[in-house]
């Protein structure tokens, strides 16, 4: 599989041929057909195929599987209810905490700058952005946590109705501090080539306030 330049494109079969055939499972197997019990308004490009390696050459990283209970090594496939890729673009940042409120500042749009704690997200961290981080001995704890920090805003300004926009939090959280995630809301994983700082977002579906709907699922792979 491929971990690496253009990892979420085009190009690799085992990517492609995996995450088509998950996607007619879904439709045939599971019933998920347009217009019947897939009732999406646009779809996305994902509902063809978007399967992709995790990039586990640096032995500092602690892999997703890992994050996510499994032993190094042991190998995984994890399943997540996304959209297709959002490119992030910060070619000037060049300390952790800079890059961190940057990306902070394109996770915060997903689906709507006013919704929050209704969607996950995959942060697929380049390996020049994760350069960033690696040279400041940040660890994959550190950064989520800067992630998810980041993201956190005024609740007045989410509120329904501020700035003219309907859309929002009810008035009752105006007081709070709000983050866009909750607490594991946010995955990050490392591929993609040395081509430049460019990372890429993979939005979760919307929701609603249940952290419980919609959870990512992670299986061991075995022979």
């Amino acid at each position: 599989m491929n971990s690496g330049i253009n990892a979420l494109g085009q190009g690799n079969r085992a990517n492609a041929t995996i995450g088509r055939a998950l996607n007619l499972v879904v439709q045939n197997v599971g019933g998920g057909r347009p217009g019947e019990a897939d009732r999406s308004v646009l779809g996305a490009p994902s509902k063809f195929t978007l399967c992709f390696a995790e990039d586990e050459s640096d032995p500092e990283w602690e892999p997703l599987s890992v994050a996510r209970g499994f032993a190094r090594g042991v190998s995984t496939v994890t399943l997540f209810q996304g959209h297709g890729p959002e490119a992030f673009v910060d070619q000037k940042s060049r300390t952790p905490e800079a890059l961190s409120r940057s990306i902070g500042m394109s996770l915060v749009k997903i689906g709507h700058p006013k919704l929050v704690q209704s969607a996950r997200a995959v942060l697929v961290l380049s390996p020049e952005h994760y350069a960033i981080y690696r040279e400041a001995g940040w660890d994959r704890g550190r950064i989520e946590r800067a992630l998810y920090e980041a993201t956190i805003r005024p609740g007045k300004e989410l509120v329904a109705g501020a700035d003219g926009v309907g859309e929002g939090v009810p008035a009752s959280r105006a007081a709070e501090q709000i983050p866009k995630f909750h607490d594991d809301g946010l995955m990050v994983v490392r591929a993609g080539g040395k081509a430049g700082l460019f990372s890429a977002i993979l939005p979760g579906w919307l929701a609603g306030r249940n952290k419980l709907e919609l959870q990512p699922v992670t299986k061991e792979i075995r022979n």
